[in-house]
């Protein structure tokens, strides 16, 4: 039996251990209080010592105040920096244009240049004493006293800007142009002055201040693709920078605030009033007396003629420098100099250039149209003449490379070209020329009527809309798509619904290529420029493969039968302007709704063009169709191209060529004359040069069915 008093006391114990630590909790919390208010106390007898009244108080508050906003000033001032801190770690100048290429046509002539002419190579104590204060007395007056940024030219720009005059000091220092040419773009936004003012402070931080002149002097652009005033006067005065003249000295001091506007070569009275703006500004400077300036003022510097520049192939040099700078990232070519051998010929361009000229000069105003492009290749693709524009000086958009336009119906050799390969129609075929829809869409031929049954070669000669529209719903528009994209066309476009009549974005340089696989035999046949770059010490960087395996995007039969219906086009249809004298011609006419887009895409034996008519801002023409313009520009080339040359035949046209210029020319003498080309007139090295790849196409495509006669032990070894 359990002892009851052992039980009593076993309930006992529990209770008195709760009581003692409810005691000893409360005792903790109250001398944890008891501490924290002496601690206060203390704390706030030590701050007493630092309290102010009066005037006293309001000095720590500004102060106080200024520590707080110099915290936060510091914080943001390093988040504006951190992209200069990046520039800076990379340790890289600005190499965007850092590439000099002289470009030679396909005889070896020089036709013109890219990129930079710098040159380095003189020391700032040798460049002439007037041509450093002329650019300080424009540029920066303070630049030895500044820290990098001219405060005092930086307010006075923007009080003269305030008030709407335009001065002719700006406010930016020398050393934040120079960090501006060796790091940045020129866009025009306040992050970027953000960026190029903390650059500047390094710049002077790191460089004395005539390393920093000098480096401004040499990669300052100087326009007409020089960088640096050493380069600038051989281009344009042909003398060493030490000895060009007070006044020639203005003129290129006067140039580093807008070498577009103020280089002589573009216009002469601006550059030489911007000389004489700066030959006052160096006796307003004080570094240089009226009487020291005025020879200066009445005898101004004239730049030699550059008139051989600009009337470069310049819209084809633009093209072929960027062509030229994707082929030196992929070599990582040694160095930045560079020489290009192109496929451009210098006659064939002149004619291009005056037959797109000539039209708009005799006809643009009554069609209401203002600019033309054309690219010319032979019928390898290799390109002959290239005209972006009418004037080049004015506009120097490429019209024929960066301009995608609807083609219109010569989109269509697209659309049967696939019938052809898909369904083994032929010309002769009928079909059906009806009222034919899509859903809601239902197109029209131009003159609103309808033939009934017709002929594929008639159809195509006509230009009838609802034949390729019906063609299209047989062979599906993806495939026809696809096929225009393996022919040439580079730029994307949506199928849709219209796609037989042309309603995709195209380039004139891809319809040229696309065009060129009609002229040689069903092989892609891409558009190219350029055959080989070599460094200035003759180092070979690359060379055009011409050995290369050719991809058949259509069988010789299709071809066959596209030839004939093109050539109908020319000789019956709506291409007959295009026809030309003695040369078997074939093409496709284009035009676009509003009369917006004018087009005339051919061929003949030797060469290949398209050719574009229209307004750069879409403007509608009056009435303007590929039949007629362009028709004619095409017509003008092909006549002058086809002048004093060997006439070749089209494959699947019938056509009777003349007797060749070249007779029994034995090809090794011909080679050896063409290694030798400045010693012909251009007209004659044409001549050799078609004949000498005519006889390697002809070669080429014999090879095969020679080493396939050889492999198998049968047919004539000596193909």
């Amino acid at each position: 039996m359990q002892d009851p008093f052992y039980t009593k006391e076993k309930k006992r114990k529990p209770k008195a251990g709760m009581m003692a630590a409810d005691a000893w909790l409360d005792s903790s919390l109250y001398e944890f209080w008891q501490t924290l208010g002496r601690g206060y106390t203390r704390y706030q007898d030590f701050m007493s010592r630092f309290h102010v009244s009066g005037i006293k108080r309001f000095f720590v508050e500004i102060l106080s105040d200024a520590f707080s906003f110099g915290a936060i000033g510091a914080v943001l001032m390093t988040a504006l920096a951190l992209p200069a801190f990046d520039i800076i770690d990379r340790g890289a100048f600005n190499k965007a244009e850092d590439y000099s290429v002289v470009f030679m046509d396909r005889y070896g002539n020089e036709i013109g240049r890219r990129g930079i002419r710098s040159d380095d190579s003189v020391a700032l104590d040798q460049m002439p004493d007037y041509l450093l204060k002329a650019t300080l007395a424009t540029e920066d007056r303070r630049f030895y006293e500044h820290f990098g940024i001219d405060v005092v030219g930086t307010l006075r720009a923007l009080m003269s800007n305030a008030q709407g005059d335009r001065g002719t000091q700006g406010g930016s220092s020398i050393t934040q142009q120079l960090a501006k040419n060796l790091f940045l773009s020129s866009e025009r936004t306040l992050e970027r002055k953000i960026v190029e003012a903390f650059l500047s402070i390094w710049l002077e931080w790191n460089y004395s201040k005539d390393q920093i002149l000098k480096l401004y002097f040499d990669r300052a652009y100087m326009g007409g693709g020089n960088y640096g005033v050493t380069a600038a006067a051989e281009f344009y005065f042909d003398k060493r920078v030490q000895d060009i003249s007070l006044a020639e000295a203005a003129m290129l001091a006067g140039m580093f605030k807008a070498p577009g506007n103020y280089a002589p070569h573009v216009d002469l009275a601006a550059a030489r009033g911007r000389a004489n703006l700066v030959l006052t500004n160096l006796v307003a400077s004080g570094f240089l007396t009226e009487g020291q300036v005025t020879a200066a003022r009445r005898n101004p510097a004239a730049a030699i003629d550059r008139s051989d520049d600009i009337n470069s192939p310049n819209y084809f040099l633009d093209w072929a420098f960027e062509e030229a700078k994707a082929i030196i990232e992929t070599t990582n070519a040694p160095g930045n100099n560079f020489i290009v051998r192109t496929t451009i010929d210098t006659t064939l361009q002149s004619y291009a250039e005056e037959a797109i000229n000539s039209v708009i000069r005799e006809q643009g105003e009554q069609y209401r149209v203002e600019q033309g492009a054309m690219v010319v290749t032979d019928t390898q693709g290799a390109i002959r003449a290239m005209v972006g524009g009418t004037d080049y000086a004015k506009s120097q958009f490429n019209r024929a490379i960066v301009s995608t336009r609807q083609p219109g119906s010569s989109y269509k050799p697209f659309v049967y070209a696939e019938a052809f390969e898909q369904l083994g129609l032929t010309p002769s075929d009928t079909i059906s020329d009806r009222p034919v829809c899509i859903g809601d869409w239902c197109p029209q031929n131009y003159g609103r009527s309808y033939r009934g049954q017709t002929t594929l070669l008639s159809a195509f000669a006509s230009s009838i809309n609802t034949v390729p529209v019906t063609l299209s719903i047989k062979t599906g528009r993806d495939a026809i798509a696809q096929l225009s994209y393996r022919m040439g066309l580079r730029q994307e476009y949506p199928v849709t619904r219209s796609l037989a009549l042309g309603v995709a974005s195209v380039s004139v340089l891809d319809m040229t290529s696309s065009y060129a696989v009609f002229a040689n035999r069903g092989y892609k046949t891409q558009a190219y420029g350029l055959t080989r770059m070599t460094t200035l010490g003759e180092q070979l960087v690359w060379e055009r493969n011409n050995d290369a395996p050719r991809e058949r995007v259509l069988s010789e039969q299709t071809v066959s039968y596209m030839n004939q219906m093109m050539h109908t086009v020319v000789t019956g249809g709506t291409g007959r302007r295009a026809a030309v004298e003695g040369v078997p011609a074939l093409g496709k006419t284009g035009t676009t709704t509003s009369y917006r887009d004018a087009w005339f895409c051919g061929f003949t034996g030797n060469y290949v063009a398209a050719v574009w008519f229209g307004n750069d801002d879409y403007r509608p023409t009056n009435n303007l169709t590929g039949g007629s313009l362009p028709a004619t520009a095409w017509q003008k080339f092909m006549a002058f191209a086809h002048t004093n040359i060997e006439v070749l035949p089209v494959f699947g046209v019938d056509f009777e060529p003349p007797q060749p210029i070249v007779a029994d020319a034995d090809l090794e003498q011909v080679e050896d004359v063409i290694e030798r080309p400045p010693s012909l007139k251009p007209a004659a090295a044409r001549k050799l040069l078609d004949l000498a790849d005519r006889l390697e196409a002809a070669s080429a495509a014999v090879a095969p069915v020679r080493d396939t006669a050889q492999a198998s032990g049968s047919g004539p070894t000596g193909l």
